[in-house]
């Protein structure tokens, strides 16, 4: 099996093809930019793996992408080269636009081109996953969860910009009859994780005794996803999903951003204990810009129709993050060091604000 990844360095790109080369046994063509998020430290378990290719590029450059095609001639795309991270979006906007809608779109005629002279037996086999996020379902209330059938409302640049590659995606299929798979995820987390990102920020900072930024009141709640459970639903989805169809990725873990944090504590205390608990470094500070209330998955079509289910609770799983992170300052370290140092991100001047 021969499968070409888009941001194979990134967070969730990362498992996903440590999961492929290591535990699957695909040969891989791992494409990535190499922004300031991906990371080939990510991939050194499989460094010397023989099935693992890297081809540093950008999802952008049609020529790029349609060369890959052409030379690796995959039978699975999974298309996970993305801007993820709000606060970045809502500061640097252009950055989401470009990446996330114009690469979609030149992967998507890359992949049309290809996969339109495929012999008609690998034709039928072809598959192209297009991997989203909940965020462009916007926020939910107290009740209910989203659906494959919820209508987009995304609020931030990143969700919007996500929303529309989505729509891409389905457009391609309907029209050219290319067989797309879409998904879409509720937050991620686990080894690995760029420093920007709640979870690692928290545990980062509270070792180096910072401040433990937390938006508003901390009341905002998200579904959180163990990445590793995550990858193995996308190799399930690329494989067994139904093209044209969607797939919402869940862990079933609802938790408020206050509990979240305050759970970290706890397991750094037990862990890692300092000369006081680590909930004494929770500063709450100015809600983000356009901060949605509530993510919730609904998850039953991938756990019914294809038999996913999560293995790890949040429980299990944010104590193994923990505990990764404790074990593992080689891969944080020099991040934190050189690239981000865990500085507010997508703070609006106030000329901005004002729309001056």
């Amino acid at each position: 099996m021969r499968v070409l990844v888009t941001g194979g360095a990134g967070f969730i790109g990362s498992a996903l093809v440590r999961y492929l080369v290591g535990e699957v046994g695909a040969e891989v063509l791992n494409i990535d930019k190499l922004t300031y998020a991906g990371n080939l430290e990510s991939l050194k378990p499989i460094a010397n793996a023989p099935n693992h290719r890297f081809l540093k590029a950008d999802i952008c450059d049609r020529a790029s992408m349609v060369e890959a095609f052409e030379t690796f001639q995959p039978d699975y795309v999974m298309h996970l080269a993305a801007e993820s991270h709000v606060d970045r979006s809502i500061t640097g906007a252009a950055d989401f636009m470009q990446t996330n809608i114009i690469g979609s779109f030149s992967l998507l005629e890359a992949a049309r081109d290809y996969w339109s002279r495929l012999p008609e037996e690998r034709k039928q086999k072809f598959r192209m996953l297009h991997v989203s996020t909940d965020e462009v379902y916007g926020s939910l209330g107290d009740d209910g969860l989203f659906e494959e059938t919820t209508a987009y409302d995304p609020s931030s640049p990143y969700s919007a910009s996500k929303a529309a590659s989505d729509h891409l995606a389905t457009a391609w299929h309907r029209t050219y009859g290319l067989p797309i798979v879409i998904s879409n995820c509720s937050n991620n987390y686990g080894p690995f994780h760029f420093p920007e990102k709640l979870i690692p920020l928290i545990i980062l900072n509270a070792l180096d005794g910072k401040p433990l930024p937390v938006y508003g009141a901390g009341a905002n709640i998200r579904d959180w996803l163990y990445v590793e459970d995550h990858a193995k639903a996308l190799w399930l989805i690329v494989r067994q999903g139904r093209a044209g169809e969607k797939y919402n990725v869940g862990g079933r873990n609802e938790r408020r951003n206050i509990d979240v944090v305050k759970r970290i504590c706890e397991i750094l205390d037990d862990l890692r204990p300092a000369a006081a608990p680590y909930d004494r470094l929770i500063t709450f500070v100015t809600d983000r810009p356009g901060h949605d209330a509530r993510y919730a998955i609904d998850a039953t079509k991938l756990e019914t129709e294809l038999g996913w289910k999560a293995e790890q609770t949040f429980d299990t799983g944010i104590r193994k993050t923990v505990e990764w992170y404790l074990s593992n300052a080689w891969w944080w370290k020099p991040l934190r060091e050189k690239v981000y140092s865990g500085q507010r991100l997508g703070v609006l001047k106030p000329e901005t604000a004002s729309g001056l």
